[in-house]
């Protein structure tokens, strides 16, 4: 998520027409903590029984009856449509961002100031 923080200018415009969600399992408390802490110019939403990591394929089985997230990305037009995963997202591939912002680029060109 740090990488994200890092990049969001450059990935996200800094919030300029483009809204990030981080979804993850945790409860709302640590992750409300954890990006005050961290300073995340971006929101947070705790998926708290795995129901959308689930309904997205975010979700897979492991050996021995557990489960986790595998860290997908997904990027959503205005209209909702995904139109960009990458599943596994390669977090530490610098190579990982700059195709995260060539599809951002390219679903949501930036408009004119």
């Amino acid at each position: 998520m740090e990488a994200y923080r890092d990049q969001y200018a450059r990935i996200f415009r800094g919030g300029r027409d483009i809204v990030l969600i981080a979804i993850s399992t945790d409860d709302v408390e640590s992750l409300a903590s954890w990006a005050k802490d961290a300073d995340f110019p971006f929101l947070f939403g705790s998926d708290d029984g795995a129901g959308v990591g689930k309904a997205y394929g975010a979700w897979r089985s492991l050996p021995g009856g557990g489960a986790t997230d595998n860290r997908t990305l997904f990027v959503v037009d205005g209209e909702g449509v995904i139109r960009y995963v990458a599943a596994p997202f390669r977090e530490v591939d610098p190579a990982a961002y700059d195709e995260l912002a060539d599809a951002i680029e390219r679903i949501a060109p930036p408009l004119d100031d």
